[in-house]
């Protein structure tokens, strides 16, 4: 029952969003599609996600089901698709992607197409010369923390440390921090989750 109600709420605002879609000739027509991404992208809460999901359900490639994009959140290129159940954080930026299933990332994560938007000729000025742009996959299960940058590949459950920037492809089950992104050993990994665990456990028995 609340499966049904749920395509239902979803079908009703992907008629709401169709007109939008239609002008910008489901996501082939650039300006229009930048437009309308911007626009659905200030509304907030509940009301606001389904907007935004079901507007990306016409103009990206794909969407999956039981996703939500958060308030201020956009993807700048409709060749772009999500998986099931992926959550988007408030005031993300999102370029030419692919964002497997599980996937989630925290408030003001970027994901940019690459590391070759922006170049320099031989007197250093900017030029499009050069320029190139790359569909960057993340993979299932992944956490992106606040704040990261990302300009390269994620494997299958990834985790990205808040404020991370990331140059290099990453494999599946690392975690990286920092800036450059560097890998952290497993062995630091589990220490830090035990260490999570027993504050965890002191914070229960406390009462707290």
């Amino acid at each position: 029952m609340r499966k049904a109600a749920k395509s239902l709420v979803s079908l009703m605002f992907r008629a709401a969003v169709f007109p939008a879609a239609l002008l910008t000739g489901f996501g082939r027509w650039r300006e229009a599609y930048t437009f309308f991404a911007h626009h659905f992208a200030g509304y907030s809460g509940i009301l606001g996600s389904y907007l935004r999901v079901a507007y990306y359900q016409l103009t990206l490639e794909k969407v999956g089901d039981d996703c939500h994009i958060a308030l201020g959140s956009f993807f700048a290129n409709p060749q772009s698709s999500m998986g099931n159940r992926v959550g988007i954080g408030a005031y993300c930026v999102l370029g030419q992607v692919s964002l497997g299933d599980g996937t989630i990332m925290a408030t003001g994560v970027q994901i940019i197409s690459g590391s070759r938007q922006h170049l320099r000729d031989e007197h250093g000025h900017l030029t499009d010369v050069g320029r190139n742009f790359d569909r960057i996959k993340i993979g299932q299960e992944c956490w992106l923390g606040a704040g990261a940058i990302v300009m390269a590949d994620l494997g299958d459950m990834v985790t990205v440390a808040l404020g991370s920037v990331v140059f290099r492809d990453v494999p599946s089950g690392a975690m990286v921090a920092g800036n450059p992104a560097r890998l952290i050993p497993r062995s630091v990994q589990r220490a830090n989750r035990s260490t999570s665990l027993e504050g965890r456990n002191e914070a229960t028995q406390a009462g707290l």
